[in-house]
């Protein structure tokens, strides 16, 4: 029996107890279209078992998530005619429900999408960077 929360609107997608236009039912996750799509054949993906982050995922099911991300982003590109997609997951902020999901959008060109959302920055020089750098492989 999946693990789930009773108040998580995707667990109870995923349990079919609220509607949802399903493209993938399969052991280990569901796939729906978004109620509030970025552009027609926008798709979530999601696990079956409630884990609210990626780093709350199982490592034995992280591998097998982003294969169907994989194959969800080849058949929503084809599906909607698209020319490429856009895969993308927010983890706490910006993350409007709090059960991990990949949305997978399907991309055209000058499809008004402009890339990331938020300002670019820089680093103030290369010490600066590699510092950073070293930090985070120190967390690894």
């Amino acid at each position: 029996m999946p693990k789930r929360e009773p108040d998580c609107l995707f667990c109870r997608i995923v349990a079919g107890e609220e509607p949802a236009h399903v493209v993938l039912d399969e052991p280990g996750c569901v796939a729906f279209l978004d109620a509030r799509p970025l552009f027609h054949g926008h798709t979530l993906l999601v696990p079956r078992d409630h884990h609210e982050t990626l780093w709350d995922l199982p490592e034995a099911e992280v591998g097998p998530l982003f294969a169907t991300a994989r194959r969800l982003s080849v058949a929503v590109r084809d599906a909607m005619g698209a020319q490429g997609a856009f895969v993308a997951m927010n983890n706490v902020v910006s993350q409007s429900v709090p059960h991990l999901h990949v949305h997978v959008v399907p991309r055209v060109r000058k499809d008004g999408l402009r890339g990331f959302f938020w300002p670019r920055t820089k680093y103030e020089d290369d010490e600066q960077a590699a510092a950073i750098a070293a930090r985070i492989a120190a967390a690894l």
